[in-house]
């Protein structure tokens, strides 16, 4: 049986991998907003699960994960002005 944050975290690892996915084979713009906010929300899911199963090293790209998508989100709002 999974436990609780790990059926919490395997969406987001989903999400990840479908935008990546979704970027090799051009169906999604790697700088429209999709693209960051799915990612975003796929490494908050992660993270989320890390805290109850801590992994530094999985943690610390998750949280630099986390970063980036906000600073795409930024790029893509201020372009959409």
């Amino acid at each position: 049986m999974l436990s609780f944050y790990t059926i919490i975290g395997l969406p987001g690892v989903f999400l990840i991998l479908l935008c990546y996915f979704l970027l090799q084979t051009e169906k999604m713009d790697a700088t429209g907003f999709l693209y960051s906010f799915l990612n975003l929300i796929g490494a908050f899911l992660i993270l989320f699960s890390l805290l109850f199963a801590w992994n530094l090293s999985a943690a610390l790209i998750e949280v630099f994960w986390i970063i980036i998508s906000f600073l795409g989100i930024i790029r893509y709002l201020k372009r959409s002005r």
